[in-house]
């Protein structure tokens, strides 16, 4: 659950930022959540949940 929340927070300012310095319209900003949306809904929910969950593992095993 923490990771989930992480994720969107980080995906929301990796958002403002780009409509603020990179001229991305809001119009696509809401496009790409209602895309967002979509796949949550759809079959490969479970596969993008999986490809997610193993690349922060692959991160936090990272060792600086």
């Amino acid at each position: 659950m923490a990771l989930s929340i992480s994720v969107v927070v980080l995906l929301l300012v990796i958002v403002f930022i780009l409509i603020k310095k990179s001229g991305l319209n809001a119009v696509h900003a809401i496009v790409c959540m209602l895309l967002g949306f979509y796949l949550a809904s759809s079959s490969i929910a479970p596969t993008i949940t999986e490809l997610t969950n193993n690349v922060a593992g692959m991160i936090s095993n990272i060792k600086f």
